[in-house]
């Protein structure tokens, strides 16, 4: 699921505006070592960093000296990843007003797991939009100047979803400990998190609402579908994806009519198809499942489809045409080795052989293209 930069209500995933809270860092977790990125001691990092604005290039400085080196140094950004209780911390390049809960810039992010409930996210907006709500990564962020007050944000937001505090009472809250902490008093709120960050069980994939769509596999939950109608039936879909996706991926490209003409017969074919699959799934009351092996062959036909976007012209009309032979035969191969000899609904096993069919038409098409392009 995108994030959505928004503040309407009932968002399952929600980037909010990024900005944050202010005055001086004093949390007091213990420093974690980090490998620098390849080839970047700190002596290059700071060149990277010369010609940033001096605050963001304060906060690298600073992060540096309590966490170690980034694992992602760019133009732009700075990044830690599970740097002491954080999942990630990021200084970029950018700064961004906000005046709560007095005029700063915002550059630096502190990230921790955290599965907000839903009804708690225009709340948060609400307390600081400088927070940032993955709902489906189950991520909560703040973005401020300091860490001390990134802290605050995190604490505070906690205290909103746990019902300890209103937003009303936790934006004073805020304003006090600022107050304090610029007395030197150093409040715990600022000083470290209240709460352990979750190590699981924070994100949200949330469910699917197309009719008859595939089923992720929770992890952990064994092997009971491979090889039963329900993997069959994902495999297809699957096989179908790839070959749209490949289909949309020609359609934009300057080649001659004939492959032009089989990218959107692919595209429009392999679409109909998988909305037959997912129909039939539900006529035979069988959810298709994406098992490991499912997901595979995905991951597989991306992999594919990343050597042919960057050609154009002749050379992506031979190296799609080879693709396109290669991937029917081996989906084929796979029909009789592996998918018609385990499906078990008769259904399934005449949409199957009709699907093989189509593969083999599709191939012969494919080779005849193949051929003219050498």
């Amino acid at each position: 699921m995108k994030e959505i930069r928004a503040t309407g209500l009932n968002l399952l995933t929600i980037t909010l505006a990024a900005s944050g809270a202010a005055y001086i860092a004093t949390a007091a977790q213990p420093s974690t070592a980090h490998a620098a990125p390849p080839g970047m001691d700190a002596a290059s990092i700071d060149k990277m960093v010369a010609e940033w604005p001096a605050r963001p290039r304060l906060a690298v400085k600073e992060m540096m000296g309590k966490y170690g080196a980034p694992k992602e140094v760019s133009s732009e950004a700075v990044i830690w990843h599970k740097a002491g209780p954080y999942k990630r911390i990021m200084v970029t390049r950018m700064e961004i007003p906000h005046d709560f809960p007095k005029p700063h810039m915002d550059f630096l992010e502190h990230t921790i797991n955290f599965n907000v409930p839903t009804d708690k996210i225009d709340d948060l907006v609400a307390y600081d939009a400088s927070m940032t709500i993955n709902k489906t990564a189950g991520e909560m962020s703040a973005r401020c100047d300091l860490e001390g007050h990134n802290i605050l944000t995190l604490n505070l937001a906690r205290d909103i979803i746990m019902g300890k505090k209103s937003v009303a009472v936790a934006r004073k809250a805020f304003g006090q400990n600022v107050v304090e902490d610029v007395m030197g008093k150093h409040p715990p709120y600022v000083e470290k998190l209240q709460f352990e960050p979750p190590t699981s069980g924070f994100a949200f994939p949330d469910k699917p609402i197309i009719p008859g769509s595939p089923v992720r596999m929770a992890e952990g939950s064994g092997n009971s579908a491979m090889g039963g109608d329900a993997e069959i039936l994902a495999f297809l879909i699957a096989v179908d994806d790839n070959e749209i996706l490949a289909g949309a991926a020609a359609s934009k490209k300057k080649i001659s009519e004939p492959v032009m003409e089989f990218a959107k017969m692919m595209h429009t074919g392999h679409g109909k198809h998988i909305v037959e699959s997912m129909k039939l799934g539900q006529a035979i009351k069988v959810v298709p499942s994406d098992t490991a092996a499912v997901d595979a062959l995905r991951v597989k036909g991306a992999g594919e489809l990343a050597t042919l976007v960057p050609l154009d012209g002749k050379a992506f009309e031979s190296a799609y045409a080879s693709a396109k032979v290669k991937s029917h035969t081996e989906v084929l191969a796979m029909i009789d080795g592996k998918l018609l000899p385990g499906v078990k609904n008769a259904a399934l096993k005449k949409h199957l052989t009709a699907t093989r069919e189509s593969i083999a038409g599709h191939l012969e098409h494919a080779k005849k293209l193949q051929a003219s392009a050498r």
